[in-house]
């Protein structure tokens, strides 16, 4: 029996099934603001939906135009989904003339400097946020910042690792245990992402505008060279042309342990790069450009499909509070929005994942080396542009196998924990998400990536003018009903307040910048030395 089996086995003879259907979600979903010809939305972030210092579900990313919806902890994936939908509606309810762009891959965009890095006031934490974005500008482009996406945030209740823990016989205090197994979901979620990638990956093609002026292998669709595309690709966001940097791929990331991880990313943070420091910390005025000229300016510059997370305190480092707190839950990002959901995201998807985090879980997870590093590197190259080649390879140990063998290997594994999950929680969502998966093993025309280039062939329509169609179409959904009236008014104080807690932050400032941001790095001194 393998170790899956043994604790699917244990789970189903559990008391409550040892709680393992109490999982609690989080989404946090991108989407640029586009004007009624699918161009960037030139607007700063309206006051009308708040701070976004404070506000607890609406703030924006990289540029004024890219917003980003947070929802609260839930265990209900239709509660944690509902939630999303009132945050479109009320944010529906407040544009004027503007759309959200239903891609993860950026619409019709001119000149790098155009495009509006987001401002949170002038606080010192509002400062570092926007140098932080000012710093990734100079350093990748401002083009490359306005890539979407969904990120999913996962944990598991303390009842399922106690039980977890018993029954492997273990004797670590109980936060040590999570983190160690956390780590160990952490590495097989890098073996398996890929899988990932193919299901769900749905930006198969982008707007030359885009790629302007930089190398790329794509090819024109249509002969009006207004769309590009790799005839195989399912997620470019995910590839060469997305988040990725050549100074990050010298960086050696250990996730075999929390010490480890923290010492190389402290590191990347506090060890000065070349190319950065000809950038210049400052300007000639005395402005900052950057937050420093390290591998990395913060934790977050790290670009990686999924992190080991903690909630942080007011001013704590990220990194400061997994050292001090270790790891609360895990954060998937390689998760496309689906133009075809007006959430970016259905249940079904979200279901699938619950039962693929489960299984890189409790599967068995040995440590990683750099070999393996590699070969993790090289399969997502590989899903990215060749993802539906019938041909495609993918490298296992030292050995290659073809796709469609390896994948539905895994989905008979994800298949026992859909029927597990299902046996706790009740009917069959979770086998059924299995199943509308699998069949696009067999059938590519299935996936996300094949449709949306069927649908441009067939219709001879643009990437834009696709991109432009379904936003339009999203957005007469959510403005077709508008929000229950003790809604609105929930979400206009809730705005009215995070503007209020900005004026706070701002008002209770008593030391200068350049103090703040020393008194910041200096967290990552005592995480560097784990």
């Amino acid at each position: 029996m393998s170790r899956l089996q043994h604790h699917l086995t244990r789970i189903l003879a559990a008391e409550h099934y040892a709680h393992i259907g109490s999982a609690t979600r989080g989404l946090e979903k991108e989407s640029l603001r586009v004007t009624g010809r699918g161009t960037l939305a030139q607007t700063s972030h309206s006051p009308l939906l708040g701070s976004p210092l404070t506000h607890p579900q609406i703030t924006t990313d990289f540029s004024e135009s890219l917003l980003e919806f947070i929802t609260e902890p839930a265990s209900s994936v239709n509660a944690m989904l509902s939630q999303l939908e009132d945050v479109h509606r009320f944010v529906y309810q407040t544009l004027e003339d503007e759309y959200l762009w239903v891609n993860s891959m950026p619409c019709v965009l001119s000149r790098g400097d155009n495009i509006p890095v987001a401002r949170y006031g002038s606080s010192n934490v509002a400062t570092m946020k926007t140098v932080y974005r000012l710093g990734l500008g100079h350093r990748y482009g401002r083009l490359m910042q306005t890539i979407a996406g969904i990120h999913y945030n996962f944990s598991l209740p303390d009842e399922f690792w106690r039980f977890l823990q018993d029954a492997e016989g273990n004797s670590q205090d109980l936060q040590s245990f999570k983190t160690q197994r956390y780590f160990d979901l952490i590495r097989n979620f890098r073996r398996y992402f890929w899988l990932l990638l193919y299901v769900f990956g749905a930006a198969p093609a982008v707007c030359p505008t885009f790629v302007h002026g930089r190398k790329h292998s794509l090819v024109d669709l249509h002969d009006d060279r207004a769309t590009l595309h790799a005839p195989y690709a399912t997620s470019l966001r995910m590839g060469d042309l997305g988040y990725q940097s050549e100074a990050q791929k010298s960086l050696r990331i250990d996730y075999n342990n929390l010490p480890d991880y923290l010492s190389a990313l402290c590191s990347a943070i506090t060890r000065p790069h070349p190319d950065y420091e000809a950038i210049g910390l400052k300007d000639e005025a005395g402005n900052y450009k950057q937050l420093n000229t390290g591998i990395l300016q913060i934790e977050n510059e790290f670009y990686s499909t999924i992190r080991p997370k903690r909630t942080t305190r007011t001013g704590e480092a990220a990194l400061r509070a997994l050292y001090d707190r270790g790891v609360e839950y895990i954060e998937v990002r390689c998760m496309d929005l689906d133009p075809y959901q007006p959430l970016g995201i259905g249940p079904e998807q979200i279901h699938f994942l619950d039962v693929f985090l489960i299984f890189c879980l409790l599967a068995d997870s040995q440590p990683a080396d750099s070999d393996e590093n590699r070969r993790v590197q090289e399969n997502q190259q590989r899903i990215v542009y060749r993802g539906r080649d019938p041909e495609l390879q993918l490298l296992n140990h030292q050995e290659s196998f073809r796709f469609a063998d390896w994948a539905n290997e895994l989905m008979t594994q994800l298949g026992e924990v859909a029927g597990v999950l299902d046996t706790v929680n009740g009917g069959s969502v979770h086998r059924d998400a299995v199943r509308r998966e699998r069949a696009k093993i067999e059938d590519p025309a299935l996936t996300p990536s094949a449709r949306i280039l069927s649908e441009l062939r067939e219709s001879k329509l643009t990437f834009y003018e696709f991109g432009l169609q379904q936003a339009i179409r999203h957005s007469n959904y959510f403005r077709s009903e508008a929000l229950a009236p003790e809604k609105l008014a929930s979400y206009q104080q809730m705005a009215k307040d995070s503007l209020a807690a900005q004026q706070r932050i701002e008002s209770e400032d008593n030391v200068g910048f350049s103090t703040y941001l020393a008194d910041f790095y200096a967290q990552y001194r005592c995480c560097a030395g784990c």
